[in-house]
């Protein structure tokens, strides 16, 4: 080495250790400002993450949606100081929603001096949609390094149907951090065991071995080997012992990248706080500020000035530039290059990957999609929707998906010729998930923010397993798609533990997720055909597993008015009824019979077919009161699952007919007559209501 090598070999070196105490300080005194957050882990983690970010990842600070970016996951969310730091020392640029880069900060360093404050973008976890560089929200622990197995499935995927020889225009890792609180997380275990199963070599997960969480020593409820926990799940386990040797971590990570076949786990030997004289494992691992003494004997460890805050020295932003802006910038370029050619050779296949990035159709999507003929024994929703998915998938290329082990029960097997499976040695659009429906639904997630159209399926009752990430699909925005079978009493003998009762009003909880109970064949194929078009809402079908009539839309309205979340689907010859009966899925049928009889007493009925509560409420005032006129009091809901909710349809004084107690086991039949779902109790209940109005 020359002697001008050298100085520049030590100057690189400290500018190295510059950048990694800018981190660490920017953390502590974003938390010290705040009054609120977590310190500890990001001064432990700041060699890590400027490795990282400044030395390994294939990512341009100018356009952070590039495509073949690597994805950075901060699972270990709370300390997200961390990723704050490194978009704002990076200079990522914010990106709209129509996809275009602004030229202002994603983070800037006001964002960060107001970090957990309103309307900062340095919230106080990663909340992708808010801040560009995030690439997925994180905050319930094991849900980002679940998430990213998805991301890993995906790049697999995309590569695989779209690279050509000559043209890698999809090559990306996945890198995601987590810890201890992650890792005991079952929703981590069951994504891990996948992950290694598939032999993800993409994926790469550093866990943060700080030996610490909020009750203290891990000792108290964590003993377990992880290292060998992951040689079993089939992982290529590395160890770094010195998290603050920026050079061996990067060896680690070049390890990972040459290893072919298994995902790589990376555990890093951390002490929390690290840098903190005092408080190594009091306030910096409870989340809590250091205090100002602290901060300035802190700094002082640091060679910082003591007094300084927010402080980014001279040099720090430059290094960032000549680090990863300078080779982001280099193979974003490269890769447009090849984009350019590619286009010329494949047109096809190039505009199928613009489509999908900004989350579009191609022509004809809803081709061929079935119309079901009238039939009195019906057909399952399932069943329906096992022939819509397959239609669906052969017409939307990237749209893919899988069953929790479920797929011949919940009918989402793709059956049609070259939909294949994906397995470790041939990427397929049958995704077997196992047992794992927690990890399913993150991995949909992960999926989707890879913008591949992606469905998870289980039955209805395990939607609780599923729940957590269907909530963060919500809160991102993301057109995850999950569906649901055996929806009520249908496998009645199961009894009680297979039968979901509070699950509808559960989903109809969380803000932003659009439930759909279709009430026969063509509704399923409606409700499809509404859920392909969203861009920035998940859906949740919630399909019969046994047979519903098939509704005679020669007589009744047609199907299309799924699109409205409820329409007058059966009514009287002048549309002016004595009393409204509003249903769901299964129990559609049932209303329309009960109709027919009380029309052939003389009574003005009007049944309301009622997939989704959600479209519905967002449908103008005039239609809604089209629907429901507010001068029609008697009303009526039938809905196998609870009553809650329905108040808002029926009145304070309308007559629900639902579950106020969990069910049975017995053949359904017995449990429609234990329960009330007959006609004869309908056409009680809305004589009932004509007595009361």
């Amino acid at each position: 080495m020359s002697v001008a090598q050298a100085i520049n070999s030590l100057t690189d070196s400290k500018l190295d250790q510059l950048c990694v105490n800018t981190i660490r300080t920017l953390s502590i005194d974003a938390v010290q400002q705040a009054k609120s957050g977590h310190p500890g882990t990001p001064m432990a983690l700041a060699p890590l993450i400027y490795t990282i970010w400044n030395r390994v990842l294939r990512f341009d600070p100018q356009d952070p949606i590039w495509p073949n970016r690597d994805r950075f996951v901060l699972s270990n969310g709370h300390a997200s100081m961390l990723l704050w730091s490194a978009l704002h020392l990076s200079g990522t640029r914010a990106v709209n929603a129509g996809y275009e880069t602004l030229g202002q900060q994603s983070v800037t360093l006001d964002d960060i001096r107001r970090f957990r404050q309103l309307d900062s973008k340095a919230p106080g976890h990663p909340e992708y949609h808010w801040v560009s560089g995030v690439e997925t929200t994180t905050g319930p622990l094991g849900q980002g390094v679940a998430t990213s197995v998805g991301m890993a499935i995906a790049e697999k995927w995309l590569a695989s149907q779209y690279n050509r020889p000559g043209f890698e225009i999809f090559d990306y890792n996945i890198y995601a951090i987590c810890g201890d609180g992650c890792l005991m997380e079952g929703v981590a275990s069951e994504a891990a065991s996948l992950a290694g199963h598939l032999g993800l070599d993409n994926l790469c997960w550093v866990y943060d071995n700080n030996h610490i969480t909020i009750e203290g020593s891990t000792r108290l409820a964590f003993s377990e080997d992880v290292a060998a926990r992951f040689l079993a799940y089939g992982w290529n386990v590395l160890r770094v012992g010195d998290a603050n040797d920026i050079d061996r971590i990067e060896h680690a990570l070049d390890i990972f990248r040459e290893t072919k076949g298994r995902p790589t786990f990376i555990v890093l030997d951390t002490h929390i706080g690290y840098g903190s004289p005092h408080k190594q494992d009091t306030a910096a691992a409870h989340g809590e500020p250091l205090g100002d003494e602290e901060v300035r004997l802190t700094k002082r460890s640091y060679g910082w000035p003591e007094e300084e805050k927010f402080l980014v020295p001279d040099g720090v932003y430059d290094h960032f530039v000549a680090g990863i802006g300078a080779r982001g910038a280099s193979l974003r370029r490269e890769w447009m290059g090849l984009v350019e050619s590619y286009r010329s050779q494949y047109p096809g296949l190039a505009n199928e990957i613009e489509l999908m990035q900004r989350r579009e159709l191609p022509p004809g999507w809803d081709r061929d999609l079935p119309v079901f003929p009238t039939d009195a024994k019906g057909i399952a929703g399932r069943d329906a929707s096992g022939k819509v998915l397959n239609l669906l998938a052969q017409n939307i290329p990237w749209l893919l998906g899988g069953s929790a082990d479920l797929g011949p029960s919940n009918k989402t097997t793709l059956t049609f010729t070259g939909a294949g499976d994906f397995q470790a040695d041939s990427p397929g659009k049958n995704l077997h998930f196992g047992i794992r429906e927690h990890a399913m639904a993150a991995i949909v997630n992960g999926l989707s923010l890879s913008k591949i159209r992606a469905f998870g399926a289980t039955f209805f009752i395990f939607s609780d397993y599923a729940r957590p990430a269907i909530r963060l699909a919500a809160l991102m925005e993301l057109p995850a798609i999950f569906v649901f079978t055996h929806d009520a009493m249908g496998d009645g003998e199961d009894g009680p533990t297979h039968q979901p009762v509070e699950h509808l009003a559960s989903l109809r909880a969380i803000p932003g997720l659009i439930t759909l109970r279709p009430g026969d064949a063509n509704e399923v194929v409606e409700a499809y055909r509404y859920v392909m078009q969203l861009r920035h809402q998940p859906a949740a079908l919630v399909l019969s597993r046994q047979p519903l009539p098939t509704l005679d839309r020669r007589k009744y309205a047609p199907a299309s008015g799924v699109a409205h979340g409820a329409y007058v689907l059966a009514d009287t010859a002048g549309g002016n009824p004595e009393v409204i009966i509003i249903a769901s899925g299964s129990e559609v049928s049932l209303a329309v019979e009960a109709h027919e009889k009380l029309l052939a007493e003389g009574i003005l009925s009007r049944v309301v077919s009622m997939p989704s509560w959600e479209i519905f409420d967002h449908q103008a005032q005039e239609y809604r009161e089209s629907v429901l006129p507010s001068n029609v009091k008697a009303r009526v809901a039938v809905e196998q699952a609870s009553t809650f909710g329905w108040e808002r349809y029926v009145g304070s004084s309308g007559q629900i007919i639902g579950m106020k107690t969990f069910g049975a086991s017995a053949p359904l039949k017995e449990l429609q007559r234990k329960f009330g779902f007959e006609p004869d109790h309908v056409i009680a209940a809305a004589k009932k209501q004509l007595g009361r109005f």
